[in-house]
Order: C-alpha cells, then sequence, then structure tokens
C-alpha cells in the first residue's frame, strides 16, 4: 500500500480523502489500515500526536459501516471537547462522497441538543467519556449494535481520571466489537484496562515510543520565577512572526499571562476551563484563523488540539 488508491478501501472514501490534498498514507495509517481491512482482532497503536491517528481508525471504519443500518456501529472516545469536534469534522470530510451521520457528544453544551442529534440516527458518535456514559445511562445513546470502539489518546484520557467512565463503557458494549486503542504510552492503568477488554490485540508502533517529534528542537532557559514572563516576551520579541502555544499549570496563571500580554499589545487570548464551550470555540477560531499571534492556555483544556504550522510552544 503505497498510496490511497490502491488501499484497498471504497472508492468513494478514496475520493474524499484525495479532495483534502491527501495521497500518501503515513506510517500509522498504512499500518492501521491494513490490519483492519484483513483482519477483525483488536488492535493497540503507538503513535505520536500529529501522526494521522484520526484517518487511521476512521477510514476503515468508514469502509466497513453499513450505510442502510440507522444505528450507532462505531463509537470514538477522546479526552477533550475540542478534540471530539476535530475528530468529526474530520470524519465528515473524509465520508463526504457517502451517506454517513456522525455526531459529537461532549460536556460543556446542552445535553438535549445532543440528544436530538442522536435521535437522528448516526452511524459513529464522538465523544467524551463522561458525556457518552452520562447518554449510555439515560439509555439516549444505544450500544447494543457497536461494531468498533476506538479509544483515542488513550494515556490521556487515563491521565485526566477517566479510567471509571472507560471501564464502564467498554462494559457495557458488546463483546464480539473491535476494539482500537491509539495512544503515545501505555501507563499501568491502560495496561490494566485493554488487558481486561482486549482480546489478543495486534500491536503496531509508527516510530519509538516517548519521544518528540523529529522537527521539534527544544531549548531550556533557567529563570526565577519572577522573570518567567519577561523571559517569554523575550522570545517572542526575538521572533516577531511567532505563532504558538503558551501552557500554564492553572487557569489563574493563564488568565493573568494572557491579560499581560494583551495590555502589553500582542495578539493574545487565554483557553481554560472556566470559559464556556462557546467562548472556547470563538478563541480556538480566531487563532486558527491567525488573529492571535499567541494562545496561553492550560494544559488539560489544550490536549489533543490539532494546529497546523506552529512555530512556538513554550511551557512556563
Amino acid at each position: 500500500m503505497e498510496t490511497f488508491k490502491d488501499s484497498g478501501l471504497h472508492p468513494q472514501i478514496v475520493k474524499g480523502v484525495d479532495a483534502l490534498g491527501f495521497v500518501e498514507p503515513t506510517p500509522i495509517q498504512k499500518m492501521s489500515i491494513e490490519h483492519l481491512l484483513e483482519n477483525t482482532t483488536d488492535l493497540i497503536a503507538f503513535a505520536q500526536t500529529g501522526t494521522g491517528k484520526t484517518a487511521a481508525f476512521s477510514l476503515p471504519i468508514l469502509h466497513q459501516l453499513e450505510e442502510d443500518v440507522q444505528h450507532v456501529q462505531a463509537i470514538i472516545l477522546a479526552p477533550t471537547r475540542e478534540l471530539c469536534l476535530q475528530i468529526a469534522t474530520d470524519i465528515k470530510s473524509y465520508s463526504k462522497f457517502i451517506p454517513v451521520k456522525v455526531t459529537a457528544v461532549y460536556g460543556g453544551a446542552p445535553i438535549t441538543k445532543q440528544i436530538k442529534e442522536l435521535q437522528q440516527r448516526p452511524q459513529i458518535v464522538v465523544g467524551t467519556p463522561g458525556r457518552t456514559l452520562d447518554l449510555i445511562d439515560r439509555r439516549k445513546l444505544r450500544i447494543e449494535n457497536v461494531q468498533f470502539l476506538v479509544l483515542d489518546e488513550a494515556d490521556e484520557m487515563m491521565s485526566m481520571g477517566f479510567q471509571d467512565e472507560l471501564d464502564a463503557i467498554l462494559a457495557n458494549t458488546p463483546e464480539y466489537k473491535q476494539t482500537l486503542c491509539y495512544s503515545a504510552t501505555m501507563p499501568d492503568g491502560m495496561k490494566k484496562l485493554t488487558k481486561k477488554y482486549l482480546h489478543n490485540p495486534k500491536e503496531i508502533s509508527a516510530g519509538k515510543r516517548n519521544i518528540s517529534a523529529s522537527n521539534v528542537s527544544h531549548e531550556l532557559y533557567v529563570v526565577s520565577a519572577k522573570h518567567t514572563y519577561e523571559a517569554m516576551r523575550r522570545i517572542m520579541d526575538f521572533n516577531p512572526d511567532m505563532y504558538g502555544i503558551v501552557f500554564c499549570r492553572t487557569r489563574r496563571e493563564t488568565q493573568s499571562i494572557a491579560e499581560k500580554l494583551i495590555t502589553d499589545g500582542y495578539r493574545a487570548e487565554a483557553l481554560h476551563g472556566d470559559l464556556s464551550q462557546a467562548q472556547r470555540d470563538e478563541v480556538m477560531n480566531r487563532f486558527r484563523n491567525r488573529k492571535l499571534n499567541v494562545m496561553v492556555a492550560t494544559d488539560v483544556a489544550a490536549r489533543g488540539i490539532d494546529v497546523n504550522e506552529l512555530t512556538h510552544v513554550i511551557n512556563v
């Protein structure tokens, strides 16, 4: 498999991928697609963020969906609302030429609206663990016919405390389904979960685990806490074309740094959990559209976000 055209995927799916300008699959896409088109066994895939994991699992799932069957056939779990929306958007792009319905469900948004969307009988549901389990418990998300269950950024979901929700969801889905786990690392909690629920999984890996992307250079500046802001400003002033994210540990610190940057004339905004979903969406849209130079964010709020052409990521 050198290109998507010789992947064995449905021609209309290939047409959708081609319309996006994708020709050659990334290593994780190649390995995932080949395995999922030829096998029904569970899968554990190790890959870094930004390697094309969404297409790696969604394209073969789209290929195997029963388009005329109007019930949920695939559930994709992701750690954050932003990542859920991004995955759903990507899948809609890939399935542009086939009749597939995709719905995203996540906290911080009215559940009544999401229930109405589920009543439209989507074949694919992308959700955060908490909201997905809530909808299952309310019997608004029916999972008895699920054929595929995907855990995307699985290690991040574990580190964010979603182990109980994942356990409950996995326990209630059909035994005879294909479970796909995509992760950068394998923490102990995830080992227990996969051992409990995955059956003789195939393991694949795109590159070495637990390493930084090869096209990223790292620099460490040791400064006292009181000089952190000035040091960060100096980096920004030396890089006037900077388009980046500043990560902070707390919401208060995030808001404080963003306000200082705005006062000092930088095009910056904050992204953290105290903002409403609409406000967070607005910040992300402004950042993606380059109306901001810098987005200051807590690591949890920005986890899993995919933004192209960043020049800098600063951890303070």
